[in-house]
Order: structure tokens, then sequence, then C-alpha cells
């Protein structure tokens, strides 16, 4: 039966009933806009997300490169700082053993004093 031939009532509900499915056709088109919205949302928090892990892993290499740099820095000093000790230690026994021989000709000296002396006492005996 065409809807122009329905009496009124029953015009009236059907057009109630495509104003029904209109209005829940909007509704459901709504919610899905709202929730293409929210996976927008979501996926650029996940995009940030992943920028900043990106970020700081690049920190992170970063600054092992330079602490393996300073480990090699500090190698170096370390090791130029041995042979400066073992430079010192070189020095040090040199200047001792002057000492003891210098201590040695010292020594001798007396040694010669002595039996002069003694010499110089018989004599005058």
């Amino acid at each position: 039966m065409p809807t122009d031939r329905l009496p009124p009532e029953q015009h009236r509900q059907q057009a109630e009933g495509v104003r029904e499915k209109s209005e829940d056709g909007r509704n459901e088109a709504e919610q899905f806009r709202r929730l293409a919205e929210e996976a927008r949302e979501v996926r650029d928090q996940h995009h940030q997300a992943l920028e900043t892990v990106r970020e700081e892993r690049e920190r992170l290499r970063e600054a092992g490169e330079e602490a393996r740099i300073a480990g090699e820095e500090a190698r170096a000093a370390a090791e130029a700082a041995r042979h400066a000790t073992m430079e010192a230690v070189h020095a040090t026994a040199e200047t001792l053993q002057a000492t003891l021989d210098n201590m040695k000709v010292v020594e001798e000296m007396r040694r010669t004093l002595r039996d002069i002396r003694e010499l110089t006492k018989l004599d005058s005996n």
C-alpha cells in the first residue's frame, strides 16, 4: 500500500519509525566518529611515546659514548701517571744511590783523617 493511501495515524507512525531509525543512524554515526577520534588520540599518544623512547635511547647512546670516551681518557691519564710515578721512583733511586756514594766518600775521608791524626799522635810521641 503506498504511503499516500495510509490513514493519517499509520502515516504518522511510519514517519515516526523512519525518524527513529534516522536518529539511531545519526547516533551510531556519532558514536563511530567519537570512536575514530579516540583511536586517533590513542595512535597519537602511541607515536608520542615511541618518539620519547627513541629520544631517550638516543640520549642514552650519547651518554654511553661520552662515558666510553671519558673511560679512555681516564685510562690514558692513569697510564701517564704510572709512567710519571715510575720515572719519579727511578729518580729517587738515583738520588739515594748518589747520597749513598757521597756518604761512602765522607766515611772514607773520616777514616783517612782519623788515620792521619793517629799517625800525627805517634810522630809527636
